[in-house]
């Protein structure tokens, strides 16, 4: 079991506060995210900046795509994505035509989990070839006070066991981080939590702080 990764995602608004960000963090952070609202607001060039200004760093491109899986892939990856989301409940075509695409780049792909889905769709997942997975706690789940319970982490674990690497979202802040430690998890994802913490330096070293003691040296 490797230790896991951080991962910023970045959903602001506007470019320049996103790289603003970037620039800021960068140093703390293993993977960044050029998050759905800031795809939304910016569109590709988001992700062509992001890849332009830190060439060495993982990006992933969060759009969640549900159809045109081919043509949106390559409009990320060729932009210099490293990764690139679907969502849970899109058209297996449009999964293995995202694959195709992404891997034509040396990229790859990651379901996005929401709502309802099942292992029998996960294991079609795996069967067109997509390994990794995003187990995810969305904003309204948050505000309603949903926490992270036993339920999260026995599917969590079931994903691991299937074949999947799973990268965990969803409001979370280092003191969460103790209840995934013995699950083999592949980024933890913060977002406001590191760039809008009052001091986002000492929030994302907090983050690595907590993932080297949860996942000691043996784990490097």
């Amino acid at each position: 079991m490797k230790r896991p990764l951080l991962q910023i995602a970045l959903d602001h608004l506007d470019l320049n506060s996103a790289l603003k960000t970037t620039e800021l963090l960068a140093p703390e952070i293993d993977v960044l995210e050029a998050g759905t609202i800031l795809c939304y607001a910016e569109g590709m060039r988001a992700v062509e900046h992001i890849r332009r200004n830190h060439p060495d760093h993982l990006i992933v491109a969060d759009l969640k795509a549900a159809d045109a899986g081919s043509v949106l892939a390559d409009m990320v990856f060729s932009r210099g994505a490293s990764w690139m989301t679907v969502i849970c409940c899109a058209p297996y075509p449009t999964m293995e035509q995202a694959l195709k695409t992404a891997r034509a780049y040396q990229g790859d792909i990651q379901i996005e989990l929401y709502g309802d889905w099942t292992f029998r769709q996960a294991q079609r997942w795996l069967d067109i070839g997509i390994t990794q997975a995003i187990y995810h706690r969305g904003r309204d789940d948050q505000a309603a006070g949903k926490g992270w319970d036993q339920e999260d982490l026995d599917k969590i674990q079931k994903l691991s066991e299937m074949g999947f690497a799973v990268s965990v979202t969803g409001g979370l802040v280092p003191k969460d981080l103790a209840q995934f430690n013995h699950l083999p998890v592949q980024c933890f994802i913060a977002g406001r939590s590191l760039y809008g913490a009052p001091d986002p330096i000492r929030a994302a070293a907090e983050f690595r702080t907590a993932i080297e003691q949860e996942w000691p040296k043996q784990y490097e």
